[in-house]
């Protein structure tokens, strides 16, 4: 994949995500792609394999916070790699305010995302 279409694709992801909108987003990801998400039980938080359950998690995502928000997004890739940096905010269904910083690790294959490895920051009060 060429870098500039790499950020591209990235760029979109991100648009896609804060416009909630399942489909762009999971058109970019290859159907056997892999999503680890940033809480779980294992040391990786928690890993969905394949379409289906990728698309489940996300969709989870958004049904606990409806209002989720996606900005502030910068990216850079770097072969087959790649990262980005965003700030996730929202309010949880509970009512909960969320606003943290974080990233995702990126895997490329044949101009599909293979890996999607996200983190969040921790945020602590007091």
């Amino acid at each position: 994949m060429e870098h500039g279409d790499a950020i591209r694709m990235l760029k979109a992801i991100a648009t896609a995500f804060d416009q909630h909108d399942m489909d762009r987003i999971i058109r970019h990801f290859a159907a056997d792609a892999v999503f680890e998400g940033p809480r779980g039980p294992e040391p990786w938080g928690q890993r969905f394999v394949g379409l289906g359950a990728i698309r489940e998690a996300f969709a989870a995502r958004f049904a606990g916070i409806p209002d989720i928000r996606y900005q502030q997004d910068d990216h850079f890739v770097d072969g087959d790699r790649g990262a980005s940096e965003w700030t996730l905010s929202g309010t949880t269904t509970e009512g909960q305010r969320i606003e943290v910083r974080g990233c995702d690790l990126w895997t490329f294959r044949d101009g599909k995302v293979v890996k999607k490895d996200s983190y969040w920051k921790i945020r602590t009060t007091g």
